[in-house]
């Protein structure tokens, strides 16, 4: 049976920096993703097909969803790039760690065996980096939104020892944030990779299937949920100024 290793293992060595599995899957899936989108954006018709169809459908369900949370179309269009990219990126990586080879193809490195792909939200340090970036990024949006000093009174605030001491959990909260979007991709994503290794060891032909789907579902589920959390964020972050 397959090692289940908790981090990502190391493929080799550029210099002194290290490129696990998981990273390198990482990259794999980016150059899809920007392979894709090159080969889309010139084939965009003013009478579309069918994949542009859908995929027109799939941004306009999430552009309203946005207006309907943001509470207009301006800001939804502004910040439609960044919550559609955080979800394209998170889905592909989750749907790509089921494909055939991820897991099932080992090189050899020093005296073991390591898988050469691995689901990059199956490691915590992808999860963790998109996390801080997810909340840098609406901690950003939100001093662009309404300025710089009243965003930031929102965590330093000395006007009394009550308003100081909400800033304190505003803090917190903007920290716990980190580790709530971390630890729920990672612990998703990581456990359905151990149920579908146990699964396939002991029957390996038609019983897994559904435990197949039942991985896709969670993989969208998952990107859907960071997404969304992003987006409240945002919508926290820049609503501020309404009050």
């Amino acid at each position: 049976m397959e090692e289940i290793s908790l981090k990502a293992q190391e493929l080799f060595n550029i210099g002194s920096f290290g490129v696990t599995n998981s990273l390198l899957h990482a990259l794999i899936v980016s150059l899809t993703l920007m392979i894709l989108a090159i080969l889309f954006s010139g084939k965009i018709r003013i009478v579309p097909g069918n994949v542009q169809s859908a995929i027109e459908m799939g941004a306009e369900w999430l552009l309203e969803l946005m207006e309907s949370m943001l509470g207009s179309m301006k800001k939804a269009e502004q910040y439609f790039p960044l919550v559609a990219t955080i979800f394209v990126f998170i889905a592909f990586s989750n749907l790509s760690g089921i494909l055939p080879g991820v897991g099932s193809l080992f090189i050899k490195h020093g005296h073991q065996e390591i898988s050469l792909f691995r689901s990059p939200a199956a490691d915590l340090n992808f999860t963790l980096a998109f996390a801080v970036i997810s909340v840098m990024v609406t901690n950003i949006i939100g001093m662009m939104a309404v300025g710089v000093f009243p965003h930031i009174g929102k965590f330093l605030n000395f006007k009394s020892p009550i308003m100081f001491f909400i800033g304190l959990l505003e803090f917190v909260s903007e920290l716990a944030k980190i580790i709530s979007l971390s630890f729920r991709l990672f612990g998703n994503v990581f456990a359905g990779e151990v149920l579908l290794t146990i699964i396939f060891f002991l029957t390996p032909y038609i019983i897994p299937l559904p435990f197949l789907f039942l991985e896709i579902f969670v993989g969208l589920i998952q990107a859907f949920v960071f997404a969304m959390l992003t987006l409240v964020s945002i919508s926290l972050h820049t609503a501020v100024h309404e009050h």
